[in-house]
């Protein structure tokens, strides 16, 4: 999904960087899980976000797996480092957009988002939702919050892609307007 969001805000005329919030689960836990290990060495050679960079976007598309309908451990972690950043308003007027995936099809994706997105009101930012402004939004499963996947063993189970990048240029279009209204 990151890659799709990345390609699409690529060719709506953005700079991307993907990053990933620092791991911080023991090795035992990873090695325990194939599927958790396979993302961990596939992402090896992607950086660490960290509070400068969200200082330099101007739209930010958080993804995330579903932990219980929460955001994970990690994540949750990153967002609580940057409170002092956001006390002094530099996280306010960021245009955000999420994303989430998990194992079955009702495994709190939505309550994801809404965690993610929780904190985004905290923040002050600009949450671009992609509603049912495009008919990928269906194909993918209808999510107005941010596109939802279901990831089995055989790959992403939605027709997601459509609808990942309609989210990913909506983001971009809409980080260029609030950034030429506040010019």
């Amino acid at each position: 999904m990151a890659k799709w969001a990345e390609a699409a805000a690529k060719e709506a005329g953005a700079e991307v960087k993907v990053l990933k919030v620092e791991e911080l689960a023991p090795a035992a836990a990873i090695e325990s899980n194939p599927a958790w290990k396979k993302h961990v060495d596939e992402t090896q050679n992607v950086d660490v976000v960290t509070a400068n960079d969200i200082e330099w976007a101007d739209a930010i598309i958080f993804n995330a797996p579903t932990r219980f309908g929460n955001i994970p451990s990690q994540m949750k972690q990153f967002l609580d480092t940057l409170g002092g950043f956001w006390a002094q308003g530099k996280t306010a007027n960021k245009v955000v957009s999420a994303m989430a995936s998990a194992g079955n099809a009702h495994g709190g994706q939505e309550q994801t988002i809404h965690t993610i997105y929780t904190s985004m009101m905290h923040w002050g930012a600009i949450i671009a939702a992609p509603g049912y402004t495009d008919q990928s939004i269906y194909a993918a499963g209808g999510n107005p919050y941010g596109t939802t996947v279901t990831v089995t063993d055989q790959g992403i189970v939605e027709d997601a892609e459509a609808a990942v990048k309609h989210q990913a240029k909506r983001t971009v279009q809409v980080a260029e307007w609030v950034k030429a209204g506040l010019q």
